[in-house]
């Protein structure tokens, strides 16, 4: 199997720039191309949950103009083919840049931020290895000495 384009998805954490860092390592042994993806998590399935101090929809276009400020600073490492700001389902539009691009491998961390985060969306990483098309590469950065 031939390795040249892998996706790196972030949550702009501590622990996505140890996975970006890995990713990275492996690219430079493969002589693969990086693509980094983060995505804005739609609210519409949560919108009976509380009433938002603005309309939902200038909520989400205010969360990937930050997303799209943070990927700049956030892979300044340069070593990074392209990037992209996606909404919707994390998982999904993980798997689906994945099969758009033909993406021959995703790494992703196992942890990223904690909390109710965690409990209201669930294991990305353990939803992207079930339903990807290619292979994923789950790193735990808690366990492991990424460098």
């Amino acid at each position: 199997m031939e390795i040249r384009k892998i996706l790196v998805p972030v949550d702009f954490s501590d622990n996505s720039k140890k996975v970006l860092d890995a990713a990275v390592f492996l690219a430079e042994k493969c002589d693969a191309a990086i693509y980094v993806v983060f995505v804005v998590q739609t609210f519409e399935d949560y919108s009976g949950f509380f009433v938002p101090h603005m309309p939902m929809i200038q909520f989400e276009e205010e969360l990937v103009k930050s997303a799209e400020q943070k990927m700049g600073m956030f892979v300044e490492c340069g070593d990074v083919a392209a990037t992209k700001v996606l909404t919707g389902d994390v998982a999904e539009e993980i798997v689906g840049f994945a099969r758009q691009e033909k993406i021959d491998m995703i790494v992703m961390g196992t942890h990223g931020y904690k909390g109710l985060e965690k409990v209201m969306f669930g294991s990305v990483a353990d939803k992207v290895v079930r339903s990807a098309s290619c292979p994923v590469l789950t790193i735990n950065p808690y366990r492991h000495n990424i460098q």
